[in-house]
């Protein structure tokens, strides 16, 4: 089905609005995190004053952002996957559930419209029906429509042929919703593996404050990233299963409406060859 600017529009603002919410969400998970427990009280020892004209180290934070933004060149691109997937996902689950539905795809107009043409034998205003109401289950009729002078076999060849091609079509859009909730884990998989890598690669190369923010910073990569990978995977699976079971349904009513229609040319069949004759 074509979009509308302002559709794509929606889609895409309600995208990037539930993306940010997991983004808060995911936040709010790492700043309810309770700290460790204190270590005893050792002996307080004197600090040494910084040097003249040395500024004191400031103390970095590690809030979800932080972690964000302060890994390296891979860790900034498993995250923009990781963001990019939750955006295909929050797009994909609204549009199936505003296409795949059954006044979309069967519309009852069209229904009424092309059985009382049928049912009068005009095949020209069934056709026109179809035309004017584009769509999977127009597309079908019209394969049927077409062939009558072919036969009632061969129409139920075209119908059939065509029903195939429409419900793949449907269930190609569907699909991808399967392969985000796929990818997501993977992702997050990928994210703990480097950031592991990272936080080992600190141990050896930096030392001192810098070298615990930096086991900080990659340890939570590790972590977070597959928090995200499973908070999006688990509405793409869900979303997915409702989905295709609803597609499936949608897809045997139209089929079953189609066989119904055309049961009607069965006899035009046979007027055609008593005329020929």
């Amino acid at each position: 089905m074509k979009r509308t600017p302002r559709q794509i529009l929606s889609l895409c603002v309600v995208a990037f609005f539930g993306m940010a919410v997991s983004l808060v969400f995911v936040n709010q998970l790492g700043a309810q995190a309770p700290a460790a427990p204190a270590a005893a009280p050792a002996a307080p020892e004197p600090e040494a004053a910084p040097a003249e004209g040395e500024a004191a180290p400031k103390a970095q934070g590690t809030s979800f952002l932080d972690v964000v933004m302060g890994g390296n060149a891979v860790d900034k691109t498993v995250w923009f996957l990781l963001f990019a997937t939750s955006a295909a996902t929050v797009a994909l689950i609204i549009d199936g559930a505003l296409t795949i539905k059954m006044d979309k795809i069967m519309p009852q107009h069209l229904v009424v419209s092309v059985r009382e043409a049928l049912n009068n034998g005009d095949l020209g205003a069934a056709l026109d029906a179809c035309n004017a109401s584009p769509g999977p289950f127009s597309n079908i009729l019209s394969a049927g429509f077409n062939n009558v002078s072919e036969g009632f076999d061969v129409i139920m060849d075209s119908v059939s042929s065509a029903a195939d091609m429409e419900n793949e079509k449907l269930m190609q859009r569907v699909n991808y919703l399967n392969v985000c909730g796929a990818v997501g884990p993977m992702l997050g998989l990928l994210g703990t593996v480097t950031g592991m890598v990272s936080a080992f690669a600190s141990l050896a190369t930096a030392s001192g404050a810098a070298k615990q923010t930096q086991l900080a910073i990659s340890i939570s990569t590790a972590l977070y990233t597959t928090v995200v990978g499973l908070l999006i995977s688990l509405p793409a699976i869900l979303a997915f299963t409702f989905i295709k079971n609803n597609a499936a349904r949608i897809i045997l009513s139209m089929e079953g409406m189609t066989y119904d229609l055309i049961k009607v040319l069965r006899n035009a069949e046979v007027v055609e060859d008593e005329q020929q004759q």
